[in-house]
């Protein structure tokens, strides 16, 4: 008795060879894949864009002139700065101080009155507790 034997099946071709050649926009992503890996979250070194939010506050006069020649300050170092940049420059530097030093700074500022301003009241006409009806056109439409 022979046993006769069966020729292996020819395999199917695998669903990644028979793929169609990449379109333009595809290479172009592969291209991505290419690029250096990112470093800190940032590819060659550059930041990317942090969303901003927007806040106001209220400030004593005398803490505002402070802030004006920090400013000054700023473009007679060569390096000219905008409000927003003096404020955080200092708030790295609060955080950067150790718990004993913030407390400190932070006793040493005044506490001010959070808010705005509530608007005057007005003033309220004086009246008299009797009315007065001018005789006219318009008591005669009342009569009829």
């Amino acid at each position: 008795m022979t046993t006769q034997v069966k020729a292996p099946a020819p395999a199917k071709k695998a669903a990644a060879d028979i793929a169609a050649p990449p379109l333009d926009s595809q290479s172009k992503g592969a291209a991505a894949n290419d690029a250096p890996p990112k470093v800190n979250g940032h590819r060659d070194g550059k930041h990317l864009k942090h969303k901003l939010v927007r806040d106001s506050f209220a400030i004593p006069a005398v803490e505002y002139e402070l802030l004006v020649q920090l400013k000054q300050r700023s473009i007679l170092l060569a390096h000219p700065a905008k409000k927003s940049e003096v404020l955080r420059a200092g708030i790295m530097a609060l955080a950067a101080m150790t718990d004993t030093v913030y407390l400190g700074v932070l006793k040493a500022v005044p506490a001010i009155k959070t808010g705005r301003p509530k608007a005057p009241k007005p003033v309220a006409p004086k009246t008299s507790s009797r009315v007065q009806v001018k005789a006219g056109k318009s008591a005669a439409k009342k009569k009829m």
